[in-house]
């Protein structure tokens, strides 16, 4: 069960990369869309996190649920806001800000809580 905690956490860990990669690669440019590295990297986050949390449950380990239902919150904001705007030729600025700083916001809670 191990290996599979494992190899989720990687997975979940390439989602994440997706997903901010995919944000910063198109800090300068204009117009700032979304682009599928966002996307599959947030969903990647949401089925890797929600997998997670199962198997670590499953191995009888400790979860904080505040955190993981914080974490959710956040990242249910960011796929909200990739998913609305995935289509369009050109997304907001602060849409777009909004979109990396949710991330930055889901890494900070990861790293500090």
């Amino acid at each position: 069960m191990e290996l599979v905690e494992k190899s989720l956490l990687v997975l979940h860990f390439v989602g994440l990369a997706s997903l901010l990669g995919g944000f910063l690669v198109q800090a300068r440019s204009r117009p700032r869309q979304v682009n599928p590295a966002m996307f599959h990297g947030a969903l990647t986050q949401l089925v890797t996190g929600l997998l997670l949390v199962g198997v670590l449950q499953g191995m009888d380990e400790p979860v904080n649920n505040a955190k993981i239902g914080v974490k959710l919150l956040v990242l249910a904001l960011i796929l909200a806001l990739v998913v609305a705007n995935r289509k369009k030729d050109a997304v907001p600025d602060g849409v777009w800000g909004a979109i990396g700083g949710l991330t930055v916001l889901n890494i900070v809670l990861a790293v500090f809580w």
